[in-house]
């Protein structure tokens, strides 16, 4: 007797939805996965694709294994969104975001309408903002960017960039920003540009339309717009290396509390903004679900690798002390009721509720107005102005945010 592959049944059922796989035969499909959250309109699925978990989405129009086996394992995809070959697990992928041959998308990654990259791209734990791209052959793990007006004109990531997120005291308190998320929202700030065979030393904060030259490591942090930066390498030297010792540890809990804030920001901004835009998609609820999802795991994530740090920060001094007590209340403030406006005269000008159904989301926001836009810009702002002020509070001896940079 002819021994059926395993999903036989589930590839079947999706050819009679319309789907369409060149090789039925070389697909893998586990037992776990639930058809009915695979469309069949538009969706192509090349040979070699492997499809697993429970929560997947597969959306109208989208492409698997264009130009390689895809595996995509709990990932939601919006529509017309293309995997053209590589590794996808526990993602999320809005509107036409793309990614080429040989990525690898883990855990905890947000990919925004349009956002992109090319060959051989690493990302977990990342956010990308609409229309961002990235080259080839580039690590970019524990980050946020945004940036740019259109596909056109997106922030751009060279390649053979890094982001160094792992420190020879084996934390992860790396998360950078690039942008933020109360005015790239908007989708109406210049781009940032960080030139290929370059790097960034987590955490850092790089304001728009900045541009860092190709070959820099970024190794400070750069909040004003629109400057050219050539980050120079350090002079050689060697000394004794003491471990621990965190010399740093202001910036960089300042630059943790900074992007918890606009984690929580953007989850508002989805809560809001975003949520009928993708209830109007087929399979778009299921999207919205994972896209919140995803916003919970970076907290979380940003939240347990403070608390690791501050776990291994000496108490010798004060600051290290504070920080080492109150840790967990200094988390519990991006997890709680937001004590700030709910961004009442926003939505009396913007109710997207009432947006007529054939105006998508991009378009949307492309047609705010400039007092529109000041006013959203506002309500997420102060979000992450409270809870950093919140923060600051509990860490006293820091004063994190004394000289406001």
């Amino acid at each position: 007797m002819e021994q059926r592959p395993r999903g036989y049944d589930k590839v079947i059922g999706l050819l009679e939805k319309g789907a369409t796989i060149p090789n039925p035969l070389s697909l893998d499909i586990g037992d776990e996965v639930d058809v009915t959250r695979i469309a069949g309109e538009g969706v192509t699925l090349y040979p070699g694709c492997r499809i697993y978990g429970a929560k997947t989405v597969i959306s109208p129009g989208c492409s698997l294994g264009a130009e390689g086996p895809v595996t995509l394992d709990d990932c939601r995809l919006g529509p017309k969104v293309e995997l053209k070959g590589g590794y996808f697990k526990q993602a999320v992928f809005l509107e036409k975001a793309n990614m080429g041959l040989g990525a690898q998308v883990r855990e905890g990654c947000l990919l925004e309408e349009e956002a992109n990259g090319a060959h051989c791209v690493g990302l977990k734990q990342t956010i990308l903002l609409p229309f961002v791209t990235l080259g080839s052959l580039i690590n970019f793990c524990d980050c946020l960017m945004a940036g740019g007006t259109s596909r056109k004109d997106h922030s751009e990531v060279g390649s053979s960039y890094i982001h160094f997120n792992y420190t020879p005291d084996g934390d992860k308190t790396t998360a950078s920003l690039f942008g933020d998320v109360p005015r790239g929202v908007m989708l109406d700030q210049p781009p940032i540009f960080l030139g290929g065979q370059g790097g960034a030393v987590g955490p850092v904060r790089v304001g728009y339309g900045t541009v860092v030259a190709a070959g820099s490591v970024l190794l400070h942090d750069v909040p004003e717009d629109g400057k050219l930066v050539a980050a120079v390498p350090p002079p050689g030297f060697k000394r004794d290396h003491r471990p621990h010792t965190y010399k740093n540890l202001t910036r960089v809990v300042r630059n943790n509390v900074i992007y918890l804030a606009n984690l929580v920001a953007l989850e508002e901004w989805y809560k809001k903004v975003r949520e009928p835009f993708l209830a109007r998609q087929d399979m778009g609820p299921l999207v919205y679900e994972g896209a919140l999802e995803m916003l919970a795991l970076a907290k979380e994530e940003r939240a347990k690798r403070l608390t690791a740090m501050a776990g291994k920060v000496p108490d010798s001094t004060v600051p290290g002390r504070e920080l080492r007590e109150r840790v967990g209340e200094v988390c519990a403030v991006f997890h709680g009721e937001l004590a700030v406006s709910d961004g009442a005269e926003f939505f009396e000008a913007f109710d997207p509720a009432t947006t007529a159904a054939t105006i998508g989301y991009i378009e949307a926001v492309q047609g705010f107005t400039p007092g529109l836009r000041a006013l959203g810009v506002e309500w997420l702002q102060q979000i992450v102005d409270v809870l950093c002020e919140e923060a600051d509070a509990l860490l006293q001896s820091m004063d994190l945010f004394e000289s406001k940079n």
